[in-house]
């Protein structure tokens, strides 16, 4: 195989730019992501690959729930600041405030969308697990143009 041709080929899949966080106890977690897609209509169902190293698969994988907050295009600089592991203190993550509803995951106030979703199976594999989420709630605050990995500098996979 060409490594060159199939790192280009792998970048070229269309990918958004998510903030996923998840509860387990007192134990909370926030990371960009980016491998996240719909599965199913009924029941509604999204999957998304999580590095098997990170806190955030370790909280997903114990605490079994997550949100998943949807950004506009002119949020590029939120994304970034979930990129490395962030802090939880009293009502705020990576400095960002959140409430929690039905879950009990940290929803940021900011976010213009999220959904509220519950582990419904895994599969590790390499280095990410697939997690497939039922989504049980969800908010539009703002109905704004998604932020895309096509609207920044970075990459990732391939």
């Amino acid at each position: 195989m060409n490594p060159e041709a199939k790192k280009i080929a792998l970048r070229m899949i269309s990918s958004g730019l998510y903030i996923l966080t998840s509860r387990h106890g007192e134990d909370m977690s926030a990371a960009t992501v980016s491998w996240v897609n719909q599965a199913s209509f009924t029941p509604p169902l999204i999957m998304m690959g999580i590095r098997t190293d990170s806190h955030t698969h370790a909280v997903l994988e114990a605490g079994k729930v997550c949100a998943i907050h949807f950004l506009g295009r002119d949020q590029q600089h939120i994304a970034e600041k979930f990129f490395k592991p962030v802090k939880h203190e009293g009502n705020k993550i990576g400095g960002m405030e959140f409430e929690t509803k039905i879950t009990g995951a940290p929803i940021l106030k900011i976010a213009p969308a999220y959904v509220e979703c519950k582990v419904v199976d895994s599969l590790k594999r390499g280095d990410h697990s697939v997690f497939v989420v039922e989504v049980l709630e969800a908010e539009v605050r703002n109905a704004t143009e998604a932020l895309g990995m096509r609207d920044t500098p970075w990459h990732y996979g391939g």
